[in-house]
């Protein structure tokens, strides 16, 4: 992982536009090939990034571009969007490996979700079957890999609280994924106890099919059918 502090101007430009004025912010470019811009604050989301499969080019500014020591270039390999970072003085610049991640540990509640969504895999659909648990790509374990009815390849992201942390990692698992031509196209499905609007919109607008599952129905302990209410 690359770890760049700059003062920096940065422009989005594709499906929409966006621009952060010159300020101090922390610029990190991940061995997946993705590119986020942080600041102080705003908790653990970016300001702007842009997700892999993209590309990242450097030249020097042009005449015009007065305090600019150089320009970053992010073009998406699927689309025309693209992230334009000015850099006008690199404050820290280092570079670390940091290995194998091992992965998230889930909860409790989460991992044994994954596991009763497997054994119940026609949840998601009649003529549904797993094809595999913790299905392995380069930027860790997909929960569910599935096929549907028609025999399409399906990953499942299954999360207790589904929000749009989780779209993002299931949008990074659906990249890598339709790269395999034995499995492409790959579709998604995001299933969480609970999903919220935000995650849900972001969801929608990238194809991806939402389901929100019933723990105790899938426990056995709770039958959706006998309620009143």
């Amino acid at each position: 992982m690359r770890i760049v502090i700059a003062r920096c101007q940065v422009d989005y430009a594709g499906r929409l536009t966006a621009h952060l004025p010159l300020a101090t912010r922390v610029i990190m470019v991940k061995a997946d090939g993705s590119v986020l811009v942080h600041s102080d604050g705003g908790s653990y989301k970016p300001l702007n990034w842009m997700s892999p499969p993209c590309t990242l080019t450097v030249r020097d500014p042009e005449p015009d571009e007065d305090g600019v020591a150089a320009v970053w270039t992010v073009q998406n390999g699927k689309t025309d969007d693209r992230l334009v970072i000015s850099l006008h003085e690199i404050l820290h610049d280092s570079s670390h490996d940091l290995g194998v991640d091992p992965g998230l540990v889930k909860d409790g509640v989460e991992a044994h979700l994954q596991v009763l969504l497997a054994e119940q895999v026609e949840t998601f659909g009649s003529g549904w079957r797993l094809v595999r648990r913790e299905y392995p790509t380069p930027i860790g374990p997909v929960d569910l890999l599935c096929r549907d009815e028609q025999g399409v390849a399906v990953a499942v992201e299954v999360k207790r609280r589904g929000e749009i942390d989780g779209v993002e990692q299931l949008t990074r698992y659906l990249d890598l994924l339709n790269r395999d031509p034995l499995l492409a196209p790959v579709r998604g499905v995001f299933a969480a106890q609970e999903i919220k609007p935000q995650a849900r919109t972001l969801a929608v607008d990238r194809g991806i099919t939402c389901l929100t599952v019933d723990y105790d129905a899938l426990r056995g302990v709770d039958d959706p059918t006998s309620r009143l209410f």
